[in-house]
C-alpha cells in the first residue's frame, strides 16, 4: 500500500489527508499546533518520515526551508519530498538547495482546499512542476494526485507564480480591500455579480492569514500585479468622477454590443448551454457528496435508502419551486430522478486503489 507522511495538519493538511485516505493511502501526520486524529498521529519527525514513500510538506511557505533542513538527515533516496505551497519559485529553490540530486523532490500546488472539498467541487486541479533532476519522481507524484481525483497541470515554477499573481493573489488582495472598507456582504437582494464577489471574500477570509502574506510577499510577481490593478482602478475612478463636470465617456471594455434577430436566439441558446453545463457540474459535486454520505452511513451501519429523509427533501424542493413560480410537480419529478441517481452511486463499491 502507498504511504504518505504529512508534515502539517492545518485546514489544508486535514483536507489532503481525507482525500488520501479515501483513496486507500496510508497517512501518518505530525503537527504540534493542530489536532491530528489518533490513528494518524506521530510525535516526532523521525517517526513521521521513517519508511514513507512520500513526505508531503504542508507548512506555511515561510517555514518550508527550515522544515526541509530538519528532515534532510532523516531521508533516503527511495523517498520523495513534495511541497504544497501556494508559490513555487522559493520552495523549489529551497528543495534544490537542500536535497539536490540525492533526495527526489517535486514542487506542487494543489488548487483546492477544505471549502471546495466540503462543497463537492470537481474537478480538483493540482499544478506539478517538471523537474529535470528527478523526472521519475514527478511521474510518481502525478500518479498520486490522479489517484486522489485530481486533474494535473504540468507547469514550470515561474509560469505558475505569474499566473497565481494575477489570480490567487489578486483575489485575496481585492477581498482584503473589501473587508477593510467594511463592504456589507450579507445584503439579501444583492445582484448575482456582487454575490460572486461576496463568495470570493468569504473564501479568502476563511483561509489562514499566512496564506495572504505568502501570496504577496513570497511571489515575486505579485507586486507588479497589484500595482497594475491599483493604477487601473484609480484611472477608472478619475474617469467616473468627470473632472470637467461632464458625464464621463463609457469605457469601451464595458460596452456590450447589441444583438438582434438570429443573433439574439443564438445568444440565448449559448446561455442555456452554459447553464446546462453548470447543472452537470453541480450534479458532479452532488455525486461526490452522495458518496461521502454513503461512507458515513456505512460507518454507522445505516442503509443507503432513507425514506423519511427523501420525503422531507422532496417536500422542500416543491416548496422552493413554488417560491420561484415553477411547477412543483415537475420539479418533484426532476429531484426524484436525482435521488435515484444518488442511490445508484451510493451502492457502487469504493474506487480507491490498492497496491
Amino acid at each position: 500500500m502507498t504511504n504518505v507522511a504529512l508534515l502539517g495538519y492545518g485546514r489544508f493538511g486535514a483536507a489532503m489527508a481525507s482525500l488520501l485516505r479515501d483513496a486507500n493511502v496510508d497517512v501518518r501526520a505530525l503537527d504540534d499546533r493542530s489536532h491530528v486524529p489518533e490513528d494518524m498521529r506521530v510525535t516526532s519527525l523521525p517517526d513521521l518520515v521513517r519508511g514513507r514513500d512520500f513526505v508531503v510538506v504542508a507548512v506555511p511557505v515561510t517555514a518550508m526551508r527550515r522544515a526541509f533542513g530538519a528532515m534532510r538527515p532523516l531521508l533516503s533516496p527511495s523517498q520523495i519530498v513534495v511541497d504544497v505551497g501556494s508559490v513555487k519559485l522559493g520552495p523549489s529553490a529551497a528543495m534544490n538547495e537542500c536535497f539536490g540530486a540525492e533526495i527526489p523532490w517535486v514542487a506542487t500546488h494543489p488548487l483546492f482546499g477544505p471549502i471546495s472539498l466540503s462543497r463537492g467541487e470537481r474537478p480538483l486541479v493540482a499544478v506539478v512542476c517538471p523537474n529535470s533532476i528527478h523526472p521519475a519522481a514527478v511521474d510518481r507524484v502525478v500518479k498520486l494526485y490522479e489517484r486522489i481525483g485530481c486533474t494535473v497541470v504540468l507547469e514550470d515554477e515561474a509560469t505558475h507564480d505569474r499566473n497565481m499573481a494575477w489570480t490567487h493573489a489578486l483575489a485575496f488582495f481585492v477581498a482584503k480591500g473589501m473587508l477593510d472598507a467594511a463592504v456589507p456582504l450579507d445584503i439579501p437582494y444583492a445582484p448575482p455579480s456582487f454575490q460572486a464577489l461576496a463568495r470570493t471574500v468569504e473564501a479568502a477570509r476563511s483561509d489562514a492569514g499566512h496564506l495572504y502574506a505568502a501570496l504577496h510577499r513570497e511571489n515575486p510577481y505579485a507586486a507588479e500585479a497589484r500595482r497594475k490593478l491599483v493604477e487601473a482602478l484609480l484611472a477608472a475612478d478619475q474617469n467616473l468622477s468627470g473632472s470637467d463636470g461632464m458625464a464621463p465617456p463609457p469605457s469601451s471594455a464595458l460596452v456590450l454590443p447589441s444583438k438582434a434577430g438570429t443573433q439574439a436566439l443564438r445568444e440565448t441558446r449559448d446561455l442555456i448551454d452554459d447553464l446546462d453545463r453548470d447543472l452537470v457540474e453541480l450534479l458532479g459535486r452532488r455525486a461526490q457528496l452522495a458518496r461521502r454520505a454513503a461512507r458515513e452511513k456505512a460507518k454507522l451501519g445505516r442503509p443507503v435508502r432513507d425514506p423519511e429523509r427523501e420525503a422531507e427533501l422532496l417536500d422542500a424542493r416543491r416548496r422552493w419551486a413554488a417560491e420561484q413560480e415553477l411547477d412543483p410537480a415537475s420539479v418533484h419529478e426532476i429531484f426524484d430522478a436525482i435521488l435515484r441517481f444518488s442511490r445508484r452511486l451510493q451502492h457502487e463499491p469504493p474506487t480507491g486503489e490498492t497496491d
